[in-house]
């Protein structure tokens, strides 16, 4: 009945791994809780969980994606702490954890951290940025929510029962075969990328249907804002890089479980053929995730430079370009694993092609705050680092690019120290910058600018003190994911790194104290203009938080920067004659249904426990054929019901105080001169 699945496969096996799950199981019971000492529980299932209001399945996602961070985040100290004593020693990880924790920290950042974040802010504002009233597909991406949350389910229940895999967030054959890997492990990651892949995958349909579909009147595609255009290449590379990485993990799930070879070093298998899905998968992932992280960018460069964006058409031009390029450059991950010199030298031509529209995008930003009067606020600050921080990363990656070096650095420090010079400030600054700009669209405040800074001096400092040692050490020859080591040169860079990892730290907590003294002291950073950055872009033309419907009437768009453009036309803030009824789709369960049922269906499978697979597939086609049935799925907002909301955002408007912004050049009104292009 329980399959493979006992009592000796509880983390008993270690005092550290037992330590992991009891964090877990204490950190569910709290949230647990807390949700019951605020007696939120009704709340939390009718307006939250059952909701498929884009704004709020965004939220969703953040939350997720900053729990998953902190989750991550705790793997990467633990192993640089681990490093930074194993000279000779052991340290306090078994090789077995620790090969554990470096597969999880990967896992998890790309996969449960990254993406949802990415999803989270895409959800919260495209649909304000496109003057739209909610995602083509509402009930879909509820689904695609609760899918990618049971796979982050499935990675922090690993914690609890059986153990993780051991073979990288790569899950490379032949090791990660049976033959090799037979426990539990893999299979937990095989069965929470599996899953989660189809939530992203719909996610990435959801997106490109509703900015093809739902713009508002006026908005031609080349008055999309750079955040918008970012999400619909991105969603482009989602639906054509995601299949790739589902069939690779299908296949590998029937060579583990079910004789098959696949991927195997017999039979006629071949494990380059999963190598080769993967980084076809893997290498647009790093653009589906960075591009986005532009889109932040651009949008925060010309708030806070008070400038048009510079460069528009071209940053556009660049975003299609690195989508289109990103699909030819899969093999510079492998270039040491016996293809042709020729094979090589065509890839490593593509990876170098590919940073020439990455460059034409930093002298964009650049030239956008070049005689602009910089504002700089936290999410300016991240924008800053991120320029910096970046170009270095890209630096590195050309020099990756060429085969030669490659096979010099291959499987060292340096290629880790790249990685994360191209993710942290590409992806984390952005992700972060972003949340800080429009948190309080979501909630209607601002977040503590002090405790904001804080966090952005820590993340930056912590960076360059983590990550710069392990150049060197990737240069002096030292391999990566070393559990322990015997050359004395290596201790005082990896006691440096792990000094680094402790800054970050500091700025994850800055973070958290930030959150916490902005829920305080909430009620002395309202937003009531729903504009507190004096935008350019439609979200801002909603209130903070926004109505349900997001706008009483569409809006009609006659310029790029659509907000900015009715502001210095005097029309921003008119009101129609009348109000007409609003159709909304109504909150269900069905999605959460799918998504729980998918999560069990994938522990199931893990185990072996096929009747509750069985079972889980059921209850999954029940909940789709019961959506699927379901007539009375639209409720309709009231004329009377809109303008009372209204009612209540003009007088909110009217007790507006004035713009922190209103005195900077550029403010609606007191326009600055336009640089023409």
């Amino acid at each position: 009945m329980f399959g493979r699945l006992t009592i000796d496969s509880l983390p008993f096996y270690s005092a550290v791994a037992a330590s992991g799950a009891a964090v877990t199981v204490l950190g569910g019971l709290a949230v647990a809780g807390a949700i019951t000492y605020f007696g939120a529980w009704r709340m939390v299932m009718t307006q939250w969980v059952s909701s498929v209001d884009h704004k709020k399945i965004g939220i969703m996602y953040i939350m997720l994606a900053l729990v998953m961070l902190l989750r991550g985040f705790v793997d990467a100290a633990m192993m640089r702490s681990q490093q930074a004593i194993a000279y000779n020693s052991e340290g306090y990880l078994p090789p077995d954890h620790f090969d554990q924790i470096f597969s999880s920290h990967g896992t998890i950042m790309i996969f449960f951290m990254a993406m949802p974040f990415l999803s989270g802010l895409a959800n919260l504002i495209v649909p304000q940025q496109i003057g739209s009233r909610d995602v083509a597909f509402p009930f879909m991406n509820s689904v695609s929510l609760w899918l990618t949350t049971a796979g982050a389910g499935l990675m922090l229940i690993s914690l609890v029962v059986g153990k993780f895999s051991t073979a990288g967030w790569t899950a490379y054959p032949p090791y990660s075969g049976v033959e090799y890997t037979p426990g539990v492990g893999v299979d937990y990651w095989l069965w929470m990328v599996f899953i989660a892949g189809f939530g992203t995958t719909m996610t990435g349909i959801n997106f490109l249907v509703t900015i093809i579909k739902n713009r508002a009147p006026g908005m031609t595609m080349f008055r999309l804002p750079l955040f918008t255009w970012t999400i619909l290449i991105t969603s482009v590379l989602i639906i054509f890089a995601f299949p790739a990485l589902t069939v690779a993990c299908a296949m590998l799930i029937l060579d583990r479980n079910f004789g098959f070879h696949f991927f195997t070093n017999a039979m006629g298998g071949n494990m380059m053929n999963y190598i080769n899905l993967f980084w076809l998968w893997g290498h647009p992932e790093v653009y589906i995730l960075i591009l986005p992280a532009f889109g932040v960018f651009s949008e925060v460069v010309s708030t806070f430079s008070q400038k048009r964006l510079f460069g528009y058409i071209s940053l556009v031009l660049a975003t299609c370009a690195i989508g289109l390029l990103s699909f030819t450059v899969w093999l510079h991950h492998f270039f040491t694993m016996g293809s042709s010199a020729k094979v090589n030298s065509f890839f490593g031509t593509m990876t170098t092609i590919i940073s020439v529209p990455t460059g034409v995008k930093v002298f964009d930003w650049l030239l956008t705050m070049y005689r602009g009067r910089i504002i700089f606020k936290p999410p300016m600050l991240f924008t800053i680092g991120f320029l910096v921080t970046f170009v270095i990363g890209g630096l590195s990656g050309v020099l990756l690019a060429l085969p030669p070096i490659d096979y010099l650095m291959h499987n060292t420090t340096f290629l880790v120290a790249h990685f994360h010079n191209m993710i942290i400030p590409g992806v984390l600054f952005g992700y972060l910058a972003g949340y800080m700009y429009w948190f309080p669209k979501a909630f209607g405040f601002k977040l503590n600018e002090k405790w904001g800074t804080r966090a952005f001096w820590c993340w930056i400092v912590g960076f360059y003190v983590a990550f710069m040692p392990l150049y060197v050490l990737g240069m002096l020859g030292m391999p990566r994911r070393m559990e322990h080591y015997d050359i004395a040169a290596w201790q005082p860079h990896l006691i440096v790194a792990g000094i680094g990892a402790f800054i970050i730290l500091l700025g994850m907590i800055c973070l958290a104290v930030q959150l916490v003294v902005s829920i305080r002291e909430r009620n002395q950073a309202l937003d009531l203009s729903g504009d507190p950055w004096n935008g350019r872009s439609l979200e801002w033309a909603t209130s903070s938080p926004a109505a349900p419907y997001n706008f009483a009437v569409l809006p009609k768009v006659e310029s790029r920067d659509a907000w900015w453009d009715m502001k210095q036309r005097g029309v921003a803030y008119e009101r129609p004659a009348e109000y007409e009824d609003i159709v909304m789709p109504k909150n269900t369960y069905a999605g959460l249904v799918i998504g729980v049922a998918g999560g069990v269906f994938g522990f199931a499978a893990i185990w072996w426990m096929w009747w509750l697979a069985l079972l889980s597939l059921a209850v999954i086609a029940a909940a789709i054929i019961y959506r699927a049935s379901d007539d009375d799925d639209e409720f309709v907002m009231t004329a009377s019901e809109v303008k009372a909301i209204e009612d209540e955002r003009f007088a909110q408007l009217a007790k507006a105080p004035k713009n922190e912004m209103a005195d900077e050049p550029g403010f609606a009104g007191e326009p600055a001169p336009e640089p023409a292009e």
